[in-house]
């Protein structure tokens, strides 16, 4: 049950960036990638400055937050 959740966030997370970010989504499989990489990039930019949390809506901000940044990232190289 855990790993549908940890998808279930991840397509969320990678939805929300990408509507963010560019205005539209990365289709399913886009978006749960988008959004897995993201949370990892964003729990670990949360540890680095000391700012933690719980709890569902946390890890959909972080993880948002982390998808946003690379998604940002990857745009700065491309150009």
């Amino acid at each position: 049950m855990n790993f549908v959740i940890f998808i279930l966030i991840g397509a969320i997370s990678g939805w929300l960036a990408g509507r963010l970010f560019r205005g539209s989504g990365f289709g399913v499989l886009g978006n749960i990638i988008f959004g897995i990489v993201g949370g990892v990039v964003g729990g670990w930019v949360a540890d680095l400055i000391g700012v933690g949390g719980s709890g569902l809506l946390w890890q959909i901000i972080v993880s948002v937050g982390g998808a946003w940044l690379l998604l940002f990232i990857i745009s700065a190289i491309k150009k």
